[in-house]
């Protein structure tokens, strides 16, 4: 796969999810396990790095300048 051609959250999630399931059969040799459980940690990782991410830009909003701002809930009530 090409550099540009980046696997979207949801690619991601059910390739980490196939990973799952292959090791919890339990029918997978050990050297192959141990690069798939490998693998499902990089992808782990991955999802909650674009997770963190859109909180980050969903706790923005965008102030009276055209800037974003932090969202700040303290003076909601």
């Amino acid at each position: 796969m090409p550099a540009n051609d980046k696997k979207t959250f949801e690619e991601n999630l059910t390739d980490l999810e196939a990973i799952v399931t292959r090791l919890e059969r339990g029918d997978v040799p050990l050297e192959e396990a141990l690069t798939q459980f490998q693998a499902g940690v990089g992808l782990s990782q991955e999802l909650q790095k674009t997770l963190a991410e859109a909180e980050k830009t969903l706790t923005k909003m965008i102030n009276d300048q055209g800037q974003a701002v932090a969202f700040d809930t303290s003076d909601a009530n």
